[in-house]
């Protein structure tokens, strides 16, 4: 088998995306992750919520936030309400608690359906990347700067390729479905 690294590259892209996604997806435990696309107003600029303050776990289900600038706890208690997150954000004056609640079956099952999402959709664009790639190397053999068997040996290559990625993602849901499903 030949070596793509493009092709390759681009895969292992769709991979870390998946993997950025299933770590926002919060499973019963407190994860300082599920907070990288809250941004705060700060002064006018939306600011990601970890550069204007020290997040912390102080136990497996609790997060707090510390800011660096008092006066931000209102602004950051309403980018965390307004976020999907689902969870109440306690103010006491000095920094914001996060309490992560025990997951009920039918918010598991949800999260669950949401990762299940997640990874199809990553399986899609590993597909579409396949897709272009052989569409390349197609156009490559019309204008015969390849032979037929060499776009045979590339396609076995490529599909080859695809099916680990796949495979890939598919152990990530797992991984991931086991994580959600865990008391």
């Amino acid at each position: 088998m030949k070596n793509y690294p493009e092709i390759t590259e681009k895969m292992d892209k769709t991979l870390q995306h998946l993997l950025a996604e299933f770590s926002a997806i919060r499973a019963g435990r407190a994860n300082p992750t599920v907070l990288d696309r809250i941004t705060v107003d700060y002064y006018g600029t939306a600011t990601p919520l970890q550069q204007v303050g020290t997040i912390s776990t102080p136990d497996p289900r609790t997060l707090t936030i510390q800011p660096w600038d008092t006066s931000l706890l209102k602004a950051i208690e309403k980018a965390i309400l307004a976020s999907e997150l689902g969870i109440n954000p306690q103010n006491d004056g000095r920094l914001i608690r996060l309490s992560f609640p025990q997951l009920t079956e039918e918010r598991r099952k949800e999260l669950t359906k949401q990762a299940a999402k997640k990874a199809e959709d990553a399986k899609v664009a590993i597909r579409a990347i396949r897709r272009d790639a052989m569409d390349d190397f197609k156009d490559q053999k019309k204008k015969s700067e390849i032979t037929e068997d060499d776009l045979k040996g590339i396609e076995k290559d490529i599909q080859d390729l695809t099916d680990a990625k796949i495979k890939e993602i598919e152990s990530m849901l797992a991984k991931k479905n086991k994580e959600i499903t865990e008391i």
